[in-house]
This record gives C-alpha cells, structure tokens and sequence, in this order.
C-alpha cells in the first residue's frame, strides 16, 4: 500500500491539529478494539465465567496477561490480508490479534458481536473528541474575552442590514461573538455528560450470548454490561440497544458541531466586512502574501478559510440524519460507510476551524483613527435618536418630531451623495422651526450614544464568562499556530 503515501487529505495535512488527526487514526481506533476485547475478558473472568465442565475458570490470567501485553503492536499489513481474504474488518483484527497471542485466541470477542468494538469505540473516540473541542471553544472564548474587555469603550458603528445604526463599541460586539461560543460550549458539555456506552449487549441487543455463556444468570449479565463500561470509563450505558447504539446519537452529536461551524461562519463574516471598512485586520505575518498578482492586497484569508470550513461543516448532519432515519429495525449495514466518513470529518473540521478561530482572536487589530473617523461621519444620524426623545420631553409631538428627522436625514443622505463636502444634518434640524424646543448643541455635547455598551461588557464578562471558563481553565491553549 505504498501509493497511500502520495495521497493528500486537506483536512489532516493543512488543517486539523495532529492530536485531533490522531484522534481518528487508525491506529487509535484498532488499539481502542484490543482494549474493548481485553475489558471484556477481563469483565467475564471476574464474573467467574466457567469452561464447559462448570468448574474450571473459562478464562485464565495468563490469557489476559496475553492480552495485555498486545494492546499496540498493530501489523496493519496482516490485518489487510486477513481482510482481504475475509471481506470483514472486525474478524480480519479479532485473527490478527490472535496470531501474535495464541494463547488468547479462543477468548478473544468471545460472546460479542462486531458492534461491541466497532461501536463501545466510536463513543469513546467521540468523547474524547468533545472534551479537546470544548476545550479550545474555551480558548477562542477566553481570547475574545481579552479582545473585549480591551476594546470595551471604543466606540463604534453599530448596523443593521449593514447600515449605520446606533453606536456600540468594539467590545460590545465581541461579546456578542463570545455569547454564540458559549452556547456552543454549553451543547458540547451537554453532549459529553449524556453520551453513554453501547456496552456488551450482543448480535441484536439482546444479550442472548452472554446470556448462555453464563448459564442463564441474568445478574451476570446485567453485571457485565456495566463493568465492561466502567472498565472503559463511562459510567452509564444505554438501557437498550439494537446491534447498535441509536444512529440518533450520531444526528445529535453532528447538531452540535454544526453549530460551531454556524457561529465561525458568522464571526468570519463579521471580520470580512470589518476588513473591508479597515476598522480591524486579522493577523497578518510579515512576509504574508496577499494575492500572486496584486502585491499590495492584504486578504482576510484567515477569516475566508474560517467561513469556508464553516460551510462545510453545517453541510454534514444531513448525512447523520439521514442514517438516523433509515435505520431499519435492530440495523442495517448502510450507516458504516457514512460513519466512517461523516464523524471523523466533522470532528476533524470543527477542530481546524476552531485552530483557526483562536488564532483570530489572538491577533486581531483594531484601528481606532478609522473608527473615529467613521463615528464623526455618521454621528449626525446618531444624535437623532437623542435629538427625538429631547424634544419628546420638552412636550414635542413623538410622530410628528419623527417625520421631521426622517426628512431632513434622506436629504442629508443624498446631498452627500451627489457630492456634499460635509454631513450638515446637525445644522438642517437646527434651522427648522419645529424643534425650536430642544437645545440640540447640549444633546450632542452629551453624547453617551453607545448606551450602557461599555457597562454591558464588564457585566456579561464577570457574570456569564468568567463562570463558564472555569471548568476549562486547565485546557485554554496558547495562540493556535496554523500549519498553511
């Protein structure tokens, strides 16, 4: 197989971090299999398993001792032809195994079904897989933390429909890319606390293999399953099963991603338009190149690569949904290929954009001259809000003061653009009769048009993320370097 070598996968050589390529290697998976085997022996032994004449131990402790002592010496290149010869992955493994312990042979898989490995390991991979993703949705969280609270003042343009709205500040609007994190972190955490185990549960879930191997003790078997668990790590299993644990799990688990995929899509927008408008700028290296053709161009390809990966990612729970559905009573066998597939690419995506996203929110840099100079721009239209509630106050009819805004605003909006030198709106309202009861130079001069935004920041940071950081703080991560 010495062709696999020229292959290429993006996701492994340009974006995934290795520990998470790793993560869904075979070489994981296949040492996941030997150790699920190895727990189940164990399990059976201790439960007093007994050989045909019900008095001799049916598993000896050198057969385990076997065991344990291959839980990594994988030869692949047997496995293959095994496979090949068998058109069976888990019995091309189960000899595999059994050729360099052949004294455990005969206890290898014993009363299991191919799901016990294939299965009890996806969990086990899966969960392993959340706690490294919610740990590094805790550092893009904890980053943007530090990005907000420096930035909590700076007043901004706030929009709608990508239109001057009100002000806000910087920090402001980063909260609101750390609030859609934290729920993402919030469906991680919950994820990981109800995943269970598939446990030992036989051919169509209905233990009858264990069930024989212990004569009919249903307490053994009961007593096997959750030992079996325990030994694995996980402390609750699914009460029932078909062959295989809910296909739902997979649906719900792919959901959750999704949603981070959702949020990075979003925030990489966000930082695309803000690099249009040059009010702040990714990180960008010193010997960065832009673009082949323009040199001066300075692309926010950190951001574009966020959203492209996003897009993928929000793509791929439709296959998990759709083999969720089409699973037909206890199973059928349509759902390994889009498994094989579908998990470990999601797993893999999430955990690249999330590199990525960390690696932003390190380095983001604001420009506040630009800001400023966009604030003075549009703060006439920003006034007028003020400029409404004053005279509203000082007795003013609400609708009618409205009308009179509106209409000198538009007609501010278009002098300007047919070449007006400077936004006079100030001016126009100042001269029209109808707000002759509102001091609009005292308005303006009192500013706080950016509402409690700075305030809001201090809040939500000491109230909502310092909290929820805490769990974490052993797994926030440094700056994520990106390989490309």
């Amino acid at each position: 197989m010495e062709w696999l070598k020229d292959i290429d996968h993006p996701l492994v050589t340009r974006y995934a971090s290795k520990e998470m390529a790793s993560l869904w290697s075979p070489r994981k998976r296949i040492g996941l299999w030997r150790r699920l085997w190895l727990a189940l022996a164990t399990a059976e032994s201790e439960l007093g398993l007994l050989a045909e004449d019900g008095v001799t131990p049916r598993i000896s402790p050198a057969q385990l001792a076997a065991l344990g002592a291959h839980l990594d010496d994988i030869d692949f290149a047997n496995a293959a032809q095994h496979e090949k010869r068998l058109r069976h992955d888990v019995m091309a493994h189960v000899h595999t195994l059994g050729d360099v312990c052949p004294e455990a042979r005969d206890i290898v898989h014993l009363g299991a079904t191919s799901c016990y490995v294939t299965d009890n390991a996806d969990l086990i991979i899966m969960r392993e897989g959340l706690d490294m993703l919610s740990g590094k949705v805790a550092s893009v969280i904890a980053a943007l933390a530090r990005f907000a609270r420096q930035n909590r003042d700076v007043v901004t343009l706030g929009f709608t429909h990508f239109q001057p709205a009100q002000l806000t500040t910087v920090g402001k609007r980063a909260c609101l890319w750390i609030q859609d994190f934290l729920l993402d972190l919030h469906e991680l955490a919950h994820r990981r606390a109800t995943l269970a185990f598939r446990g030992a549960k036989g051919t169509t879930g209905t233990q009858a293999s264990f069930l024989t191997l212990f004569r009919g003790d249903h307490a053994k078997v009961r007593a096997l399953d959750s030992l079996v668990a325990q030994k694995m790590g996980f402390d609750r299993v699914y009460p029932v099963t078909g062959q295989t644990y809910p296909r739902k799990v997979d649906a719900q688990i792919l959901d959750a991603l999704s949603g981070l995929g959702q949020t990075g899509h979003k925030w990489g927008t966000d930082l695309r338009l803000l690099s249009h408008r040059q009010e702040i700028d990714e990180p960008f290296e010193a010997d960065q190149i832009g673009s082949s053709a323009m040199a001066y161009k300075r692309n926010p390809m950190r951001a574009e690569r966020l959203c492209g990966l996003g897009r993928f990612l929000m793509s791929l729970p439709a296959n998990a949904a759709q083999t969720a559905a089409t699973q037909w009573l206890e199973r059928t066998l349509d759902d390994s290929v889009n498994r094989r597939l579908v998990l470990s690419q999601a797993f893999l995506t999430a955990d690249a954009a999330l590199r990525i996203a960390q690696n932003l929110a390190d380095g983001l840099v604001v420009h506040p001259e630009v800001i400023r100079r966009e604030v003075d721009k549009y703060l006439p239209y920003m006034a007028t809000e003020n400029i409404l509630m004053a005279a509203v106050a000082a007795g003013a009819d609400r609708q009618e003061v409205h009308e009179v805004i509106r209409q000198h605003s538009h007609a501010t909006t278009l002098a300007l653009k047919e070449g007006a030198a400077r936004n006079d709106l100030l001016d126009r309202l100042k001269a029209d009769p109808s707000m002759a009861l509102v001091d609009i130079n005292a308005v303006v001069a009192a500013g706080n048009f950016a509402g409690r935004a700075p305030e809001q920041v201090d809040e939500f940071l000491a109230e909502v993320v310092e909290p929820a950081l805490e769990p974490y703080r052993g797994a926030l991560g440094q700056r994520a370097e990106l390989h490309v």
